[in-house]
């Protein structure tokens, strides 16, 4: 028998054959989309997608860090921003947070605080805290490309079985915290025309794509792939662009967020 599509339990309460059910147990998740230069309004409807195969979580939805009391009470937090810089007292709250055991997937451009000097883009270390917490920070990018996805720890859940892939995305430049377990890595040389610090990073040998950072109980999930833009999205800076998807695009990107998702709101990926 149904009721508005799901099944009434019998007369005794219960559903699984003589053991008693399994409680369920509500999985509060915030997340924060609100990323300049960038189709923000795409970016969460996906995320919003893939939260809602999570049959358990309640996702609160927001575009900035002053809710860090609502922030507090949930599990997992979820950003997709781009120079989204939180206050002192915010960044102070996110340091409780993760110290306390939460758990925060960055995605893309969390990590980039941009300003412009005459006409170039710059990125200083305008708060360190925010930086320190999330384990890198953005420096500079070239334009749009190609490049190989490499696995870095094949036996970790987060990437276990995935073969290297093809990404066409941003390929970044960034400022790493030391003790991040990367995951996966590429390996590009452009320089970032257009960036104030234009050779910063070209001398490396690879850069990390996905890696974990943990502050006291907590951790940090970041994964740089993820770049996506609408026509309009690039104003003032140009009127029209062509509409990129990018990592959105490649079936490897989604499979990644599936996992990271349920790794930060289960501490599994499987």
């Amino acid at each position: 028998m149904r009721l508005l599509g799901y099944p009434l339990p019998p007369e005794n309460g219960n559903t699984n054959g003589g053991a008693m059910p399994k409680a369920d147990s509500r999985i509060d998740v915030y997340l924060i989309v609100n990323a300049k230069y960038h189709d923000t309004n795409f970016a969460r409807l996906e995320l919003l997608k893939l939260l809602a195969e999570q049959e358990d979580v309640w996702v609160h939805v927001a575009s900035d860090f002053s809710d860090m009391e609502t922030l507090s009470r949930c599990r997992t937090l979820v950003t997709y921003t781009c120079d989204l810089c939180p206050t002192l007292d915010q960044q102070q709250a996110l340091k409780t947070y993760l110290e306390s055991g939460g758990r925060w997937l960055a995605l893309h451009a969390t990590n980039a605080l941009i300003d412009f000097v005459n006409g170039k883009a710059d990125t200083p270390d305008r708060a360190p805290l925010f930086m320190k917490l999330l384990g890198s920070r953005f420096v500079a990018h070239p334009a749009i490309a190609k490049f190989t996805v490499r696995i870095a720890d094949p036996s970790h859940p987060l990437v276990a079985g995935l073969s290297e892939f093809e990404a066409e995305d941003e390929p970044y430049y960034c400022d790493y915290e030391s003790g991040t377990h990367v995951l996966l890595e590429a390996s590009y040389n452009q320089p970032s025309m257009g960036y104030v610090r234009s050779d910063y990073g070209t001398d490396r040998d690879s850069h990390p794509q996905m890696y974990l950072h943990h502050t006291g109980a907590g951790e940090v999930l970041y994964l740089a792939l993820g770049h996506c833009c609408g026509k309009y999205d690039l104003r003032p800076l140009a009127e029209v662009v062509p509409i990129h998807r990018g990592s959105w695009n490649n079936p490897v990107f989604y499979e990644l967020l599936r996992r990271s998702i349920r790794w930060v709101i289960r501490q599994t990926a499987v």
